[in-house]
């Protein structure tokens, strides 16, 4: 297993994606930027830890790894050792709660701005260049320290500058640009309690609780993202395989259209899969590029069967492959890349870290996986004539703390869903859902007497009091009738006295937004409950 993951390797990647940014390989057009670009780091986070910030790159020029101060000096570090060796302390004071603290980015510099909250970070020198952070590797230094990082590229074509949840989903912060016509532009940020919403989802998903990095002050870190949490034995390593196989073999008897290059829809790839093989040809028939069956971990990481070489074809073929894998719609939506926000995530199996983080963003943007950029639905700011930059950290709580207070989650044991209200909508007659569980108040129940309520006086409800199969579970206005009596017994079953039925997640659904009815009690799993 990697135990650390060299910043020489960051920064290629993000040279790469610059570039595919632009399209198709056209050399891009001298921007205007000054040659010290202002970055302002904000810190709303409510909290009174102390923030230490570090800008860590390359000099595109020279390719040396190195640093930057606060007035926007870049050098190069010094040499490393094996084992590593500690790097010196090159952190740049952060803003305290309510502050602002400006540094300076040079132009013609690509890499990380880091911010830890409360202690510093722990680097280290290697013969290849500096090892970042890794706690989701055994004895990483940094495994107690919560913080993260945002990435960016600036050169002569202008700064882009992303918020980042590759690797893992952990301090809440917005990235934004002032371009150079003065207008802003952002993105990053979660919609109010998206940091709990996650936590607690991944939290709720059978399989997936290991992913939570908590400290023993309670504090939660961060969630590891899928091959993170898989290489730390957190996730079941064979997790999304059951999705994979289904997507590529159904390639056997259909035909995939890859368009990878929007700016070029005429550019085709046509994928077609024999064995365990999908070979992609081009519209002359020829052999272009063929892809082994990837694994789990090829998915997670964008690599192994589905590397992407930085050339015009195979690479982004191969982007393009994981991309839908991840999101889930490959070998449903038949060219690539295809499908919106609602398309997407719906396999079973599914990324469910992605789906959570994508979820909870206000504008439904992320960097969730390696090539998350395919589609443009990726948390990224551009300019080619930038004024300035910013780095909002937005507050937060300890974190995972949101189970609701005034009551408690319904949570199936068989697909770690909650009980739901629709929308948040409380009004009569309202047909009752799974929804992965975001302690919202949609999901707040309390048991009173031998009733369920939510918030607003409405009671969980067996629709026209029916004793049928089939039967409607809804919320209604709170009246003592018989039909809104329920009971959850010992063995997790839901049971409406009046009719001897149980609270049912119908045709066993397991997606988002599955209705609930009522139905005869089997024992089925899909009738079993917990509190949470």
């Amino acid at each position: 297993m990697q135990t650390r993951r060299k910043l020489s390797a960051v920064i290629t990647a993000l040279a790469v994606a610059a570039a595919t940014t632009l399209g198709g390989g056209a050399t891009p057009a001298a921007a205007s930027g000054p040659a010290l670009l202002p970055l302002s780091i904000t810190n709303n986070t409510g909290r009174a830890d102390a923030v230490h910030l570090y800008v860590l790159g390359v000099d595109l020029t020279s390719g040396k790894l190195g640093y930057v101060n606060a007035g926007g000096t870049f050098t190069a570090w010094g040499p490393g050792g094996t084992p590593p060796v500690p790097a010196p302390d090159v952190s740049i004071a952060g803003p305290g709660n309510g502050g602002t603290t400006t540094i300076q980015v040079p132009r013609g510099v690509s890499g990380r701005v880091y911010f830890s909250l409360g202690e510093r970070l722990k680097f280290f020198l290697a013969p290849g260049g500096l090892v970042q952070p890794a706690p989701w590797a055994g004895g990483d230094a940094n495994r107690d320290i919560l913080f993260d990082w945002s990435e960016f590229t600036y050169n002569d074509a202008g700064l882009w500058l992303n918020s980042s949840q590759v690797d893992m989903f952990a301090v809440p912060h917005t990235v934004g640009v002032t371009t150079g016509s003065g207008a802003v532009k952002s993105t990053g940020t979660l919609v109010p309690g998206g940091r709990d919403n996650v936590i607690n989802g991944i939290k709720a998903q059978p399989g997936w609780a290991g992913s939570v990095q908590t400290r023993s002050d309670g504090t939660v870190l961060r969630v590891l993202a899928p091959g993170k949490a898989a290489d730390a034995g957190q996730l079941g390593g064979s997790y999304l395989d059951p999705y994979i196989s289904s997507a590529w073999n159904a390639y056997t008897g259909k035909t995939l259209t890859v368009v990878p290059f929007a700016d070029q829809p005429n550019t085709k790839y046509f994928g077609r899969t024999s064995g365990s093989v999908m070979n992609i040809t081009d519209g002359s028939g020829r052999q272009v590029a063929s892809f082994a069956k990837p694994s789990s971990a090829n998915v997670w990481g964008c690599d192994g069967a589905l590397g992407a070489p930085n050339d015009q074809v195979v690479g982004p073929i191969a982007r393009t492959l994981c991309a839908a894998l991840n999101r889930g719609t490959l070998g449903t939506i038949d060219t690539q890349p295809g499908g919106a926000g609602a398309d997407f995530y719906r396999s079973n199996p599914t990324n469910q870290y992605a789906k959570l983080v994508h979820g909870n963003m206000a504008d439904g943007k992320a960097y969730a996986f390696a090539f998350d950029d395919v589609g443009n639905f990726e948390s990224l700011v551009n300019d080619g004539s930038p004024r300035a930059a910013s780095i909002t950290l937005n507050s937060f709580t300890g974190g995972g703390g949101g189970v609701p207070t005034s009551g408690t989650r319904l949570i199936s044991d068989w697909n770690g869903k909650c009980i739901d209200v629709p929308k948040r909508n409380f009004a009569d007659g309202v047909q009752l859902q799974t929804f992965f569980c975001n302690s919202t108040v949609a999901q707040d129940w309390t048991f009173t007497g031998d009733t369920l309520r939510v918030p607003n006086n409405m009671c969980m409800d067996v629709a026209w009091g029916s004793r049928d199969r089939g039967a409607a579970i809804q919320i209604a206005t709170c009246s003592g009738n018989p039909a809104q009596q329920f009971v959850l017994t010992a063995a997790g079953d839901l049971v409406n006295p009046q009719s001897g039925k149980c609270v049912d997640i119908k045709a066993w659904n397991g997606d988002d937004r599955a209705p609930l009815i009522l139905w005869d009690c089997t024992g089925g799993a899909n009738q079993k409950w917990h509190r949470g």
